[in-house]
């Protein structure tokens, strides 16, 4: 079973997809009868002006020894916009920009001994920074605009007179294609969209010694920023997970024909949570989408990339950047802000492909969850006798916030902290620091 395949496309209608179960703007077709079922994408998109870079990663599930994906783009491109690149760079801004686990340890409540330790990741700095041919085609009314070899890729640019003769053409070469895809490569088709196929020779790849498949980037230049992730649908199982990460030098990016939400900036959980953090926070984003439902699209992470506090991994560096498509970093004053966007929908949620514009909004804003450690020494002082009887309070305050947060139950949440109905250890003092009397200092 091929587990991931990583592909980068771009046009003035954007493709794609995204955590566990992602979306994605292309359709796969794959050889004779294997079907092929995208579940995964991410998709970065470098854009500025009516500049875009896109590279996109996608799941699919199968075994076919070739399958092909195909992608609406904007105009006919040329050899050198299309470029192979390595499976670390999307990798490499989810773990940057994923939604985080903060740890604090609480200090001795007693003046003299006050000695706060912060466990807290250090802030990074970083600074950032064909020939073409045309072939005729007749058949099918399909043109073949262009056809270019990019390493383990056989990539064509295809034109057609209608979605029929598209998905003919495709059949005839020996690739079987979804039926819900007619209706939607006909309105691409209709917008002057032509259609990039990128066909993946597995033998080629297995003679480069390669394991994966790297995905594509795709540079092109469209007045309109979008998404088109209706094609995608045509290979979704059920709700499909899409992560867009937005690298822009004005700001923060945001939807225009979807609901945007911020997911919550702050969660104060218990401290079990640091041991079960990925559970905790995969039911968390579940409850956001019953709460908010689907179509919706979550900011979950927006920050200038010189930066970050904390950060769960370094910023990507200068030769990351470079090889993602930021090509203004020896501009003056260069900024790069990236905007991590996360969203779950189907076929009911999402009728339209997802358009998206640029704000100025530079404000930082990350999704995470705080665990506060409890102070375990010994108390010398009357304060300690205050922190501890406050911390049974503070305990529901967690609790409930983490039963609001992933809709688990209150009473599971208290079992797992090895608290009672009173949200005390058992046979944990509330008080256990007492003041001397005067005689019993005197020789001391």
């Amino acid at each position: 079973m091929l587990k991931r395949a990583l592909c980068r496309l771009c046009a003035l209608l954007v493709l794609t997809g995204p955590l566990e179960a992602h979306a994605f703007c292309g359709f796969y077709v794959a050889s004779g009868d294997a079907k092929l079922f995208n579940s995964k994408s991410q998709v970065a998109l470098v854009r500025d002006g009516d500049r875009t870079v896109m590279t996109l990663s996608s799941d699919y599930e199968g075994d076919p020894r070739e399958f092909a994906l195909v992608v609406p783009v904007p105009v006919v491109l040329k050899r050198e916009q299309i470029h192979v690149g390595e499976t670390t760079l999307i990798a490499q801004l989810d773990a940057y920009s994923a939604p985080r686990l903060v740890e604090y340890h609480d200090p001795d409540p007693c003046p003299a001994a006050m000695l706060g330790i912060e466990t807290r990741s250090s802030a990074t700095k970083s600074v950032m920074v064909g020939a073409m041919r045309r072939l005729e085609s007749a058949s099918d009314g399909v043109r073949i605009e262009a056809r270019y070899e990019v390493d383990e890729y056989d990539v064509l640019i295809l034109s057609a007179d209608d979605s029929g003769g598209l998905l003919r053409w495709l059949t005839r070469h020996g690739y079987r294609v979804p039926q819900q895809a007619t209706a939607v490569v006909q309105s691409y088709l209709q917008q002057g969209m032509k259609f990039f196929v990128a066909k993946v020779d597995l033998r080629r790849r297995a003679a480069r010694g390669l394991t994966q498949l790297r995905p594509l980037q795709i540079a092109y230049e469209s007045p309109k920023f979008m998404l088109p992730v209706r094609l995608g649908m045509a290979n979704a199982k059920g709700p499909q997970e899409l992560f867009v990460y937005a690298v822009t030098r004005q700001g923060r990016v945001e939807p225009v024909n979807y609901r945007s939400v911020k997911l919550p900036e702050m969660v104060e959980e218990p401290e079990f949570v640091k041991g079960d953090f990925s559970s905790a926070w995969r039911a968390g984003f579940d409850r956001q989408v019953a709460k908010h439902g689907m179509g919706v699209v979550f900011t979950e992470y927006a920050w200038n990339m010189a930066w970050c506090d904390p950060c769960p991994s370094p910023p990507l560096s200068r030769a990351a950047l470079q090889a993602l498509g930021v090509w203004w970093l020896d501009e003056p004053d260069q900024t790069v802000f990236l905007t991590r966007l996360h969203a779950r929908y189907d076929r009911a949620s999402f009728p339209e492909d997802l358009v998206l514009q640029l704000t100025s909004d530079r404000s930082n804003f990350q999704s995470r969850v705080v665990v506060r450690h409890e102070w375990k020494g010994a108390p010398g002082c009357e304060a300690a006798n205050a922190y501890f009887r406050a911390l049974p309070a503070r305990r529901e305050r967690e609790a409930r916030a983490l039963a609001e947060f992933t809709g688990w139950p209150l009473g599971e949440i208290r079992d797992r902290m090895g608290l009672t109905v009173a949200w005390m250890a058992p046979g944990e003092p509330r008080a256990t620091y007492r003041t001397a009397e005067w005689w019993e200092r005197l020789w001391k």
